[in-house]
């Protein structure tokens, strides 16, 4: 493909794609950096990009100064599978009937879906609020879990839908000739043409999962036991100083799961964000 382009465009793609990821990486990087540095270096001026006093103290320090952090980072886990793994429950035959049927309001109802994602979970913290405590969910996991999935479900059914849409028909209507049903098809045709679509849906909803559990945690769970890594991190913050190497010590390992989940799926991600690219 690069053989459609000139040496001087080769140049300006690579250098543009350099400063996309300069942007997008120096961030963490620094993040990286003030974690190394002693508490009472971070704020020195000027400046200082490298210094002799770098150590990993502060990923040692961590542990002791929130002794539940590992809880925390376990809790964010198994709440982000959590509702990645309810929301999938309801996205793929919902996304699928999208896709494949035909019924009343079809088109309205896909724009309520878009229109949702466009309200934050702040909107609904009230309202939310009140049916969890009335539904004596308060203080649970599923306090967190149902929120996220609610406010997941119409992303996911946006992006499975427009997947499900590349597979040709034709192999589901043979299906139908030998016979099966319109479930069977799911099961034994679709859901496996579907494998790449499904782990890239998956994988933006647990990212979604992962980093909306703040406001519902503050908000409806008061058991620290319970709190996932972004509440947990308050508990670096002091009532006189912050110590801000270990809170970004502690935000770097809690971002270790989402990046070993993209290291072993990347190849399955390539091929669902490219699929359907070239139009046959």
């Amino acid at each position: 493909m690069m053989d459609r382009y000139t040496k001087m465009q080769i140049v300006g793609i690579y250098a543009a794609i350099t400063v996309f990821l300069i942007f997008i990486l120096l961030p963490f990087f620094e993040m990286f950096m003030a974690s190394l540095r002693p508490l009472e270096h971070l704020f020195r001026s000027p400046y200082q990009f490298w210094s002799s006093d770098f150590s990993f103290q502060a990923y040692s320090d961590m542990w002791v100064t929130v002794p539940l952090l590992g809880r925390y980072i376990l809790n964010s886990i198994f709440i982000a599978f959590s509702v990645t793994a309810l929301t999938m429950i309801f996205v793929v035959p919902a996304a699928y009937a999208y896709a494949r049927l035909d019924f009343p309001f079809k088109n309205i109802s896909l724009g309520i879906f878009l229109g949702v994602n466009m309200f934050t979970g702040a909107v609904l913290l009230i309202p939310l609020y009140r049916v969890l405590r009335t539904m004596g969910l308060l203080n649970t996991y599923w306090a967190m879990i149902i929120p996220g999935v609610a406010f997941l479900i119409p992303t996911g059914i946006w992006l499975l839908r427009s997947y499900l849409e590349k597979i040709p028909r034709e192999l589901e209507e043979a299906a139908f000739v030998d016979g099966a049903t319109r479930m069977y098809t799911l099961r034994r045709v679709v859901l496996p043409l579907a494998v790449p679509g499904l782990i890239v849906v998956g994988v933006a909803v647990f990212i979604g999962a992962y980093a909306q559990q703040f406001l519902f945690a503050i908000t409806f769970n008061q058991q620290r036991e319970l709190q996932p890594l972004p509440a947990g991190l308050y508990e670096f913050i002091g009532y006189q100083d912050v110590t801000w190497n270990q809170m970004m010590a502690a935000a770097l390992v809690g971002v270790l799961p989402v990046m070993v989940i993209f290291l072993f799926l990347q190849k399955y991600l390539v091929a669902g964000l490219t699929a359907g690219a070239v139009k046959e």
